[in-house]
C-alpha cells in the first residue's frame, strides 16, 4: 500500500497489543518469515490476485507477457544451460513489491476471527489476544 512501511506495520500491531493489556489479555505474536518471499514469488499466484482484484485487462496482459518466456542461463567454459523460470520477482523493481502485495493480499483478507490482526511488510505476522492460552490457541 502506498505510504505505508515497516514502521506502519510495527505500530498496527504496537496497537492492537496495547488494547488487550489492560483487561489482562493473553497476547500471542506469531512471526511468519518467508524464506526466499521475493525469490519464490509465483506467478501464477500473482496472475491470480490481479483477476481478483479487479485489474484492468491492460496490466494483466501486460504482466502476463513480462512473466512469459523467462529463461535463467548459466554458462561456463563448455557447458551453456537454460531453464525456463516460473517464479521469482526482482525487489528493487518499481513492481517487485506489488507482486509480492498481490500475492498475500489473499492471505491479510482472510476473515480472522475477532482479536486477530494480520500484517504484513515483507514477512507476516499475526496477533492475537484472548481471556486465556485456550481461547488463543483457538483462535
Amino acid at each position: 500500500m502506498p505510504q505505508k512501511g515497516t514502521i506502519d506495520a510495527a505500530t498496527e500491531i504496537k496497537e492492537f497489543v496495547k488494547e488487550g493489556l489492560p483487561a489482562g489479555e493473553i497476547i500471542v505474536l506469531i512471526s511468519l518469515d518467508v524464506k526466499g518471499a521475493f525469490d519464490a514469488a509465483w506467478w501464477p499466484s500473482i496472475l491470480n490476485g490481479f483477476r481478483a482484484c479487479g485489474c484492468p485487462k491492460n496490466l494483466y496482459n501486460l504482466t502476463k507477457v513480462y512473466f512469459g518466456q523467462r529463461l535463467a542461463k548459466l554458462s561456463t567454459n563448455n557447458i551453456r544451460l537454460e531453464r525456463e523460470v516460473s517464479n521469482g520477482c526482482p525487489q528493487v523493481t518499481c513492481c517487485g513489491l506489488g507482486f509480492w502485495n498481490i500475492q498475500f493480499n489473499s492471505l491479510l483478507k482472510l476473515e480472522f476471527k475477532a482479536r486477530t490482526k494480520a500484517v504484513a511488510f515483507a514477512d507476516l505476522m499475526l496477533a492475537l489476544r484472548g481471556d486465556s492460552v485456550n481461547a488463543v490457541e483457538n483462535y
